[in-house]
Formats: C-alpha cells, structure tokens, sequence
C-alpha cells in the first residue's frame, strides 16, 4: 500500500482528494484505527457505530469498503444511508448509539472526499478533532502496523432517522397556527434538500425547489454559500417570486445561510442574534457562545436580558465542545454553524431553519424587518490574504498589536482587539497560508474608515488579497 499523506488530516476531520489521497485501500486502515481508538476511549471492544454517507461520486464504494473493515473489527453498524451531517449526528444522539462516522467532503469540490467521527458521551457528542483524538488516530495510521481483522460483526438499517428528526423537532417548536410561507431554497444538488424536502412535506408553506437532485458532480455550482457569488440565482429567484425567504444549506447540510425577502444576504450573527433573542426570552439565565470573529450583535441582545455570552476560538468541533462544556444552551459561528444543547452541542440546520420560519410567520413581518431590530453592529465580512513563504504571520499580529495598543487585546485565537465603538480580528487560517480579517464597528463610517486602515497595513506587508 502507498504511503498514506500526512495532510489528510485536518483540524477537525479527515479531508482529501479522491482517489490520489483518500481510497479504498488506504481507507481499510484509516478506518481500523478509527475503531480502535474509540473502543479504548469507551472501554470495551465491540461498538455500535452509525455510518453514514453524503451524496458525492466516491461515496456508494467508500461507504461500502468502512462498513467491511467495520465489520471486519467486530462492530454493530448501523447503516443510516444518505443522509445530512446534522441528521447524522441526531441519530447518534437519539438512538444511543455509541459513536459514529459520516462520508463526507462538506462543501469541498467534488474531487474531494472524507470522514467526520462523533462519539457519544451521555446526552452530548465529542467531535473527533485534533485535540479529542484526531492526532492519536493520524499517528496509528501512519505506522501502518495493522494486523488483519477478521471477526464477524453485525450490519443493520435504520433510514427512518430524517423522518423522526424532522418530527421531534416540530415537536419542540410548536407549528400551532404556523403561516404558510413561500421559501426559496438552493442546496446546490447537495444534502440540504433531503431535511428541507422532509420538513415542508410536515409544515405548511410553498418550497421552491433549485437544484434538489442529489448530483456528486455539482452541475449547479459549489455547495459553500460562504462563497457569496454562488448565491446570486437564489437572491434573484426570491425577489422573482416575491419569496418571504431564501435559504441556502452546504455541501453537508451543517451550515445554512438566509436571504431575505429584497434578495438580501442575512449575515449568520444576525441569525444568532435572533435565536438567541427568542432562547433569552424564555431562559435569560442561558449561556450563549459565538465565535472570535463577530461578537457585538449578539453581545448587545445578551446585555439586554443581563445573560452571559462567551466567545469560542473558531472551529465546529472546538465550539461544540465549549458549548457542552458550559452547558451553554446555543453557539452561532458567522460561517452558518448553529449549534444547540438539544443536540448534543452539534448543528441542527433543521431547528435553525424552523425557527427562522416560525418568527416571521408569528410576527406577520418581512424578515429584514425582524432583523433589522437587531442590527446594532455592522460587519466587513472576512477579508483574507494569501501570505508569501517570506511572511511571518506572528510578525503581522504583533504589528497589529502595536498599532492599536490601546484597544482591549486578546489573543483567544490570533488577534482580536477591542474599542469602544470599533473591533477587529486577526487570524491565521489553520489550513491554509492565509491571514483573515474580519472588522465591525457600531457605524458604518467607523466600520469603513478603521478597515481602511487595517487594509492598508496589511498591503504594506506584500500580502496579496484572495
């Protein structure tokens, strides 16, 4: 067997192209190491594992070599089928099962394949990253030094898992007197449509449907509604409608970004704000978390109902974690990861979605109006650099540092920087040689004159924006 590559592995997961990085054969080891490692972590040595599998090319046959090597290891697979990364993560959670792994490349191109692994520890999961695991892992495979398997485990089915997540979560918000809506929606031929299909098949509502069929080759564009351009038909298509929202999941189904009803993209912390308004409404005691990059918009609705807001390094594993470990009750990252309690401290798009609907069709009001109300911080959007191999990134933080020592400095994770009336945050990416840079400021004159600034700086290093 070739020499597996060491950059397969990823912060938070296994990720890399198929089949040069990632194959059948190397998948065989991949995956015993996987399966040793979480029967040491739980103590015993047969597990029950859910496995499942998004929509891509590479897919059917990967799913088909980790249910064998499973299997081959004495495991308890349950097969859960095609299924989102939040569905996925429900059925660990809800049906007990001891841990999971899902095949998957999120909103990577379509070259690209992978492996998402959660166990479960009670009512909450643990993501297998770098720092839960993920390491350890990476090291077993790299020794190579496996000894073939050859016990008999067990193979059986579950597909019902969307249909009972779907219903339990209408259970927990409440449809009673829901409005129908009109909703637009583009999962990009990706595994969004399954639980957006599933969920209005339950509620009332019009769904428009643009590139619902399953297709690993993306013929409508790339599932990464970060990369804003690939939501231009879908901002077109709600004003052609005269749509009440627009909604826009990843390649895996685990982030979702909204449009509103003018065609308009809804930064995700305003979507935190308004869920964390209707959590604190009912729980002010609640914790809510969001991530380094944007705070101001969330901070000022946990103000208003005296409740505690923490602030994660950015990471959906690493923010999963610190949600279950304060026992906080929701986290949104400004990337469309919106994580809750009832979920084990994972992502349900599902719950998002629904209550995103909920609240325009009991306020009876266009969605930028409801978001309006909590916009009381503005937001550049991230701006990254590509840096030369002659670029010390700690050499541009430190720089940052010193041009606005007065600021309230914290180095959580990169360089975050504080005013009054102004932040910044300054991060390295952890996969790539970037610098990113995300600013807000409570006006816009604040905002574009300190970003200026900022951007300046940043030329004046030779770093070249992507």
């Amino acid at each position: 067997m070739k020499n597996i590559p060491e950059n397969i592995f990823k912060a938070y997961d296994i990720r890399g192209i198929y089949p040069s990085e990632i194959n059948e054969e190397n998948l065989r080891v991949i995956i015993k190491s996987i399966y040793n490692f979480l029967t040491e972590t739980a103590g015993k040595a047969k597990l029950t594992i859910a496995l499942g599998r998004d929509m891509r090319i590479s897919s059917p046959s990967l799913f088909r070599t980790a249910s064998e090597t499973l299997s081959r290891c004495g495991a308890s697979i349950i097969d859960i089928g095609l299924v989102s990364t939040p569905t996925f993560y429900y059925s660990v959670l809800k049906y007990g099962y001891d841990a999971g792994i899902q095949i998957s490349a999120s909103h990577n191109p379509k070259e690209h394949t992978g492996l998402k692994m959660v166990r479960r520890e009670g009512n909450r999961l643990v993501k297998i990253g770098k720092t839960t695991g993920l390491n350890e892992i990476k090291e077993d495979v790299l020794k190579g030094s496996f000894e073939d398997e050859d016990k008999h485990g067990s193979t059986t089915t579950n597909f019902n898992v969307l249909k009972d997540e779907v219903k339990d979560i209408i259970t927990e918000i409440g449809i009673q007197d829901f409005k129908p809506l009109k909703v637009v929606a583009d999962p990009a031929n990706a595994m969004g449509s399954l639980y957006l299909e599933e969920l209005f098949k339950n509620i009332p509502g019009e769904l428009i449907k643009m590139n619902f069929e399953l297709d690993g080759n993306f013929p409508s564009h790339q599932p990464d509604p970060l990369q804003f351009d690939t939501l231009k038909e879908l901002q077109r298509r709600v004003i052609k409608e005269k749509a009440d929202l627009g909604i826009a999941p990843d390649g895996d189904g685990d982030r979702v970004f909204f449009i509103d009803e003018k065609g308009e993209i809804i930064p995700a912390t305003l979507i935190t704000s308004l869920i964390t308004k209707e959590i604190l409404k009912k729980s002010p005691e609640e914790k809510v978390i969001v991530d380094i990059r944007y705070t101001n918009n969330v901070r000022n609705v946990c103000k208003k109902y005296s409740s505690q807001m923490l602030i994660s390094k950015v990471g959906h594993a690493l923010i999963t974690e610190q949600l279950n470990r304060e026992n906080a009750a929701f986290a949104g990252e400004s990337s469309g990861h919106f994580y809750f309690r009832q979920s084990g401290g994972a992502e349900s798009s599902l719950r998002v979605v629904l209550m995103v609907l909920k609240l325009i069709s009991n306020q009876n009001r266009k969605i930028s109006e409801i978001v309006k109300e909590n916009l009381t911080s503005y937001e550049s959007g991230e701006f990254n650099f590509l840096l030369d191999e002659s670029i010390n990134s700690q050499d541009i933080l430190k720089s940052f540092e010193s041009m606005f020592s007065e600021g309230k400095i914290s180095s959580l994770d990169g360089l975050a920087i504080d005013f009054d009336d102004w932040r910044m945050s300054v991060r390295t990416s952890n996969t790539e040689p970037l610098i990113r840079i995300n600013v807000e400021a409570d006006s816009q004159n604040t905002l574009d004159s300190n970003l200026q600034k900022i951007l300046k700086k940043m030329s004046s290093f030779g770093a070249k924006r992507k």
